[in-house]
């Protein structure tokens, strides 16, 4: 079995190693430690490998908490101790900006830590009738596989969703349309659990009593979704409360259904907003653009400072659930739907911008910049690739320099990095 000393980790978590001139990525290998390891791909110029035996281990290495890691793909870095996984992501982050970027941030952020465990609030499970393994499994797919893991527990998820894997298998086996529910969206808020279960074909009216005693049994609302998330729809308890999540330090409540696009880690996306807002430094009178502003994460802590604030979205139904959120905490914000990845698009003129967009980064928005772009722009990043190529166009195009950034360590154990930056002009 070949041997390889692990030299630094890639943006997947792997461990990277250099062999003959090959760069050979190595899954559940960290910094420093000498690993045999077995090939399942093999290219000219590199290899993806699984470490078979960890020789001279890392004093960073620790015992992975969930007995399913390795198998589930959930997790990348159980192994890692957190300030590993953190160090990690940040050298990730500036390798994107220097590389691709061809930028340097004046100074990095300290990360934003929260909650290790038990901190996913939302998931989507899948759920696969596997006779051969005994049934119905109910989890997220394993490693490198469409399969579904055979998981009883879940270390990231609250335990008291965790503690509903095993009973949701039971249920399930026992429906009419056991091999015809493959899927079970996850959404927990400040007073409610909701299950939002993808039925392809109906529900007999033995199931809808399973159904519902599994419902009042567990203390959760579920949820049943036909066809496209807008036929999702409450099923029972129909007098559950409303599902929303808070930001106390602003007094405010976000309602959301439960297909709706929010932040998984409740705890994070507290800190991540106050650092946020930090940056923007609100002032009354001053008009702030939240681009790509979904049902309104910063759009209503920024109206409850006193900016004028204008939320821009590309999804209708959030912009509907924004303007309703806003209302609901007595807040004054405008919102607009408007496609953010239109070429020449046109956005009102404002003394600031907080920008967050999904993967694909926000090109078209950035070249939108006019002379009479804001004076800073904080950008939440949620793929450094793609920040980085637009803090490239920012700083060597626009006339902005990039003063601060650093991760936000917003899926702990995963090789995800969630990221800010701060850009400010002249």
């Amino acid at each position: 079995m070949p041997q390889a000393v692990v030299e630094s980790l890639d943006r997947e978590g792997r461990g990277v190693a250099r062999v003959e001139g090959k760069a050979v990525f190595i899954e559940g290998a960290l910094i420093g430690e000498t690993v045999e390891y077995s090939s399942y791909r093999r290219k000219p110029t590199w290899e993806l490998a699984t470490a078979t035996r960890i020789v001279t281990p890392a004093g960073t290495r620790v015992e992975p908490r969930c007995r399913h890691f390795g198998t589930c793909g959930g997790c990348a870095l159980q192994h890692a101790d957190l300030a590993t996984q953190v160090a990690a992501k940040q050298r990730v982050l500036e390798d994107a900006f220097v590389h691709i970027g061809k930028v340097t941030p004046e100074s990095l952020l300290p990360p934003v830590h929260g909650p290790a465990w038990g901190y996913r609030h939302r998931a989507r499970l899948s759920v696969r009738l596997v006779p051969k393994k005994g049934g119905v499994l109910v989890g997220f797919h394993e490693r490198r596989s469409s399969f579904v893991a055979d998981m009883h527990t879940c270390e990231v998820l609250p335990p008291r969703v965790a503690a509903l894997i095993d009973p949701l298998r039971a249920l399930i086996g026992t429906l009419s349309i056991a091999d015809r529910l493959p899927q079970i969206e996850v959404a927990v808020g400040e007073e409610v659990t909701v299950l939002v279960l993808r039925i392809l074909q109906p529900l007999d009216a033995a199931d809808e009593t399973r159904l519902r005693d599994f419902a009042d049994a567990h203390g959760v609302q579920i949820w049943l979704q036909t066809k496209g998330p807008d036929t999702a729809a409450p099923f029972h308890p129909l007098d559950a409360p409303p599902l929303y999540y808070a930001l106390p330090e602003f007094g405010v409540k976000l309602f959301f259904r439960p297909i709706e696009f929010t932040q998984v880690n409740h705890a994070v996306n507290r800190m991540l907003v106050r650092r946020a807002l930090r940056f923007v430094a609100p002032a009354p009178g001053e008009r702030i653009l939240d681009l790509f502003c979904g049902l309104g994460n910063f759009t209503l802590p920024l109206a409850a400072c006193g900016a004028e604030v204008i939320g821009i979205e590309g999804a209708a139904p959030l912009v509907e659930r924004a303007r309703a959120n806003a209302a609901a905490n007595g807040l004054v914000a405008q919102f607009q739907a408007a496609d953010l990845f239109t070429e020449g698009m046109r956005l009102p003129r404002a003394d600031k911008w907080l920008v967050d967009p999904p993967r694909d980064g926000a090109l078209e928005v950035v070249k939108s910049i006019g002379d009479d772009g804001p004076a800073r722009i904080v950008y939440v990043s949620c793929d450094p690739a793609t920040l980085a190529r637009d803090a490239g166009l920012l700083v060597h195009a626009k006339g902005y320099r990039l003063r601060t950034a650093g991760v936000v360590n917003m899926f702990p154990h995963t090789a995800h990095v969630e990221s800010m930056a701060v850009f400010e002009r002249g």
